[in-house]
């Protein structure tokens, strides 16, 4: 898949893209957990010189490309907090062909770590130089811009003196969903749908109302229906499969460490699913997506 950000599956139905509705009944399924680490750490092998490389997300830019083949080009590409992580995954992440993706989540040393919005306490004080969870493997055959995302399901890599990898096994339980998936189908032939420029412009009202704390209920659809002239019964659609997204959230575990939003415990981030129907995430967005919506930690790096 392309090197986009991933979406929730009630908003991708919008268009009147179904494919959510195969995906959250299918039962051939990958199923990680997203740690809500900060920054992005990018390394590997850049195809364009064969050289290693750190760096943020910005290797992948399209202008202002910030590639990082040794510690002086960290110096110059960046400062502060995001420059010392840099340096020590530089020093630390193992030699590699591959071209990996991961969140770091802080400095060894200790049981408990805040690497963004979510707070995580590890069973043991962890005594690697750094501590990276890795979600993502690049294939890109000349440069990094042309980079093709897959999600990565098995770690290539042991814990090591240098590095503690947090990649947690997780499941989800069996829960009956069809029955609701059958009714989306039914509702989704009374839908008159959006285009995907409206279909955007509703995305960011919905985040702007989680954002400043509000429900999304029925009276709220009908004025975003009016306020927008769109078909309230698409919007009604997006509250049902947001509904199933959050039955099968509710089922989901992992054995990874345990997760905390201002000191209450959660059930972290999330998750991704990726099955024949595509790749999309499992995320509360009136917990933790509230929470990171007001959180700029690490927001242009």
């Amino acid at each position: 898949m392309k090197n986009t950000h991933l979406q929730h599956p009630e908003d991708s139905i919008l268009t009147g893209d179904l494919s959510a509705l195969d995906w959250l009944t299918s039962e051939d399924n990958h199923l990680s957990v997203k740690i809500d680490g900060a920054p992005a750490i990018v390394w590997g092998t850049n195809p364009a010189n064969g050289k290693f490389f750190v760096g943020t997300k910005s290797v992948f830019n399209k202008v202002k490309i910030k590639i990082n083949h040794s510690h002086d080009e960290i110096d110059q590409n960046h400062s502060g907090e995001v420059a010392i992580i840099l340096h020590a995954c530089f020093a630390n992440l193992p030699r590699t062909n591959r071209i990996l993706q991961g969140d770091f989540i802080g400095i060894g040393g200790d049981d408990t770590y805040t690497p963004n919005t979510i707070t995580y306490v590890f069973d043991d004080v962890i005594d690697q130089t750094i501590i990276i969870a890795p979600h993502t493997i690049y294939t890109a055959d000349k440069d990094l811009r042309d980079a093709v995302a897959h999600p990565l399901q098995y770690l290539p890599y042991k814990d090591s003196d240098q590095v503690k990898w947090v990649h947690p096994k997780c499941w989800v339980q069996q829960t009956q969903r069809s029955h609701k998936v059958a009714f989306a189908r039914q509702m989704s032939t009374t839908c008159e749908f959006l285009d995907s420029k409206d279909s955007a412009s509703l995305q960011k009202q919905f985040n702007g109302i989680i954002r400043s704390g509000l429900n999304i209920d029925d009276i709220t659809l009908d004025a975003l229906a009016h306020a927008n002239q769109v078909d309230v019964n698409t919007l009604r659609l997006w509250q049902l499969v947001a509904s199933i997204k959050m039955d099968m959230l509710m089922q989901c575990r992992n054995n990874g460490p345990r997760a905390y939003v201002d000191g209450r415990q959660c059930r972290g981030e999330g998750y991704v699913m990726v099955n024949q129907f595509g790749v999309f995430k499992l995320v509360d967005r009136f917990q933790f997506s509230r929470a990171n919506f007001n959180n700029d930690k690490f927001a242009n790096v």
